[in-house]
């Protein structure tokens, strides 16, 4: 009997940065994968890293912000072939510094009721009801 071969999962993390009524999207860039899609910040989780450390380093990489990592808010998954990816949506509610292009050839605000109107890769387009359900819906700091 044949056992089909699994593939492997990579977990990513994702910070869900908002001001007001609008969220932090950045241009994935050119050379890399998803090149020319708008992401919610955020990347892997290394090996022996927990997934909120991964997401504070990922955005001081990739953004120049030291962030406080709040609540997971959403998980999914998505597969690329026979690589999925596991996604945790994480809330961020503060951070330091002004968000720069580190790492993504660009940046932008973006409303929550617009989301659907961006090149959003795969991944996101099919959470992205529950997204928009989750940025509209904040925790609240007791």
């Amino acid at each position: 009997m044949d056992k089909k071969r699994r593939g492997y999962w990579i977990p990513v993390v994702t910070g869900m940065i908002r001001k007001g009524d609008e969220v932090l999207l950045g241009l994935r860039p050119e050379g890399h994968n998803l090149a020319g899609f708008w992401e919610f910040p955020g990347g892997k989780v290394e090996a022996g890293e927990e997934p909120k450390d991964a997401l504070k380093r990922e955005l001081n990489e990739e953004l120049g912000i030291e962030a406080e990592i709040g609540a997971v808010r959403l998980t999914g998954t998505h597969s690329y072939g026979e690589t999925g990816i596991l996604l945790l949506f994480f809330e961020v509610p503060y951070w330091k510094g002004e968000p720069k292009t580190v790492h993504h050839s660009g940046l932008k605000w973006v409303k929550i009721e617009d989301l659907h109107k961006e090149n959003l890769p795969e991944a996101n387009r099919k959470m992205l009801k529950d997204i928009i359900y989750v940025l509209n819906n904040p925790v609240k700091s007791p």
